[in-house]
């Protein structure tokens, strides 16, 4: 289909100039609204205006200007039909073959601060979603263009085919344009069910807003097909936020290996969002969504050897993240340990690294920049229905521990129980994690008693050659019986952090005071299932 006649109108109005210019060259009539019409005039371009093309002034302060029955029965009019020709040509009405809309910038209007629920309601667009629907609609016969970014792609194939596009590229263009026009609606819908029910009462006044809207339409773009799900029965893909958070696993560049696998995300995110939560340099490995060794220390290379330590067997088949660029010691590291991993990731690897990485053909190696980027929220699908709840992010400092036994962890217990603490917020529940200089000992996991986990904990350090003497442990959840704490106590642990909150806190903290061990509570709990 040749493009004769096109219709701009822009409410961003990047590139405008420069794609009127190159549908101006094939001769191409413009048509456009408001704005539009006085930015494409002043750069010397022939443009009528929509008032003038239907005849019909812009009324109700631009509510109404492309909403006419020239503009729609253009747009819309099958070419293939003769009867919808035969009307047009009885009316006077051409065709318009190429809208090229985007629409009042609602998101960014209820994204600023102390936004009126007035200011909200007149930057919802109504002409221009129509206009993109009907194309969309008719893209046997209409272009529709809603991204910048499509400009200079659309010209290039108006050039290669003397001014015309082609059946595919208008469909892909409609799929885009629904697309478009389908966040947009939902991230009104999004916004005005989260208002408070008196809102429409004081229009002029910033409206209170709940945290969770009353419907909630969600929006990804699928980045890949996977080869399969969490097993290979089971098909699978990848999908990213139609806005991807800086710092996530979203946000990934992989610069060599194999094609991600379903097991693989899943287990780098673990891994990424631990290894995001330690100002100091520092390692996680992670199996099967648990951390299986967590370091810190003056550099990525001695974090890594002191992550190894905790669980060498499972670290094998792992996955490795670092929160500060790697060089080529830490691959060899890896090498000397004869350590497997499936993935490896980091904010940047230096020259010699990615040399060095380059022989281990299948290994995934991920670069992603460490911005500490959050999401609004996190979501589990369950049976008919989404569970959604905000991130679970606390700020626990020294300053905001209760000391609870008559003994007080040191200075550098403390440091070592914040630590523990950190790494338990990862650690599937019931977790316990024992640590100390930096390094986890021994890690527990997902366990339904948190006894066991506390058994397992111990086992697992014993198992990698680490004393647990003088220790310090994390319990992710309060102790329900003062068994747990016996079981530390037996191990070896001098300090205990964990939220507190049981019916029988003053039983656990009374069997801390006799074993000697000192206990902090941080009125936070980190359940993770």
């Amino acid at each position: 289909m040749k493009i004769r006649q096109a219709l701009i109108s822009l409410s961003d109005k990047r590139g405008a100039i420069a794609f009127a210019r190159g549908l101006a060259a094939f001769g191409v009539k413009l048509l456009s609204t408001g704005g539009t019409a006085k930015l494409l005039r002043e750069a010397g371009f022939d443009v009528t205006e929509i008032a003038d093309y239907t005849g019909f002034p812009e009324i109700l302060d631009g509510r109404v200007k492309t909403l006419h029955p020239k503009v729609h029965a253009g747009i819309l009019a099958r070419r293939d039909v003769p009867a919808h020709m035969a009307t047009l040509g009885e009316r006077a009405i051409p065709t318009i073959d190429l809208v090229c809309v985007n629409l009042y910038p609602f998101r960014e209007t209820v994204a600023q601060a102390g936004v009126t629920l007035e200011n909200a309601i007149e930057n919802i667009d109504i002409g221009g979603p129509a206009m993109v629907r009907s194309s969309a609609k008719n893209y046997a016969g209409v272009a529709v263009v809603t991204d910048p970014d499509d400009y200079s792609a659309v010209l290039d194939e108006m050039r290669s085919n003397d001014g015309a596009l082609t059946l595919k590229t208008r469909f892909a263009l409609a799929k885009k344009a629904f697309v478009h026009t389908a966040r947009y609606d939902a991230a009104i819908a999004n916004w005005l069910t989260a208002l408070d029910v008196g809102a429409p009462e004081n229009p002029d006044a910033a409206p209170v807003s709940a945290t969770f809207p009353r419907t909630l339409q969600l929006a990804f773009d699928r980045v890949e097909t996977l080869r399969y799900g969490e097993n290979p029965h089971q098909e699978a893909a990848f999908y990213r936020d139609e806005t991807p958070t800086r710092g996530t696993i979203s946000d990934y560049r992989q610069l060599q290996g194999k094609e991600l696998s379903y097991n693989n995300i899943a287990d780098a995110d673990a891994a990424l969002e631990c290894v995001k939560s330690f100002a100091s340099p520092a390692c996680v490995i992670v199996k099967h969504a648990n951390p299986c060794g967590v370091a810190v220390a003056e550099g990525p290379a001695a974090a890594y050897e002191k992550a190894f330590q905790t669980d060498a067997t499972s670290a094998f088949g792992g996955i490795l993240a670092f929160n500060r660029a790697i060089d080529v010691d830490v691959v060899d590291a890896m090498n000397a340990r004869k350590h497997f991993v499936e993935v490896v990731i980091a904010p940047g690897f230096t020259p010699a690294a990615r040399e060095s990485l380059a022989s281990k053909q299948n290994l995934r190696v991920l670069e992603i920049a460490l911005e500490g980027g959050a999401h609004t929220y996190e979501m589990k699908r369950v049976g008919g229905g989404l569970l959604v709840q905000t991130p679970d992010a606390s700020d626990i400092r020294p300053d905001t521990l209760k000391i609870v036994t008559k003994i007080a962890p040191t200075a550098e217990q403390t440091e070592d129980l914040l630590f523990a603490w950190r790494v338990a917020q990862f650690v599937k529940s019931n977790a316990i994690v024992f640590a100390a200089r930096g390094m986890t000992l021994g890690i527990g996991a997902g366990q339904m008693s948190r006894v066991d986990s506390t058994r397992i904990a111990s086992l697992k350090a014993h198992d990698a050659g680490l004393s647990l003497a003088a220790s310090c442990v994390a319990s992710d959840a309060f102790f329900p019986f003062r068994d747990g704490l016996d079981v530390l106590a037996e191990a070896g642990a001098k300090a205990v952090i964990q939220p507190g909150g049981s019916i029988r806190d003053a039983e656990v903290v009374s069997a801390a005071d006799e074993h000697g061990i000192a206990m902090v509570f941080t009125g936070v709990r980190h359940f993770r299932h």
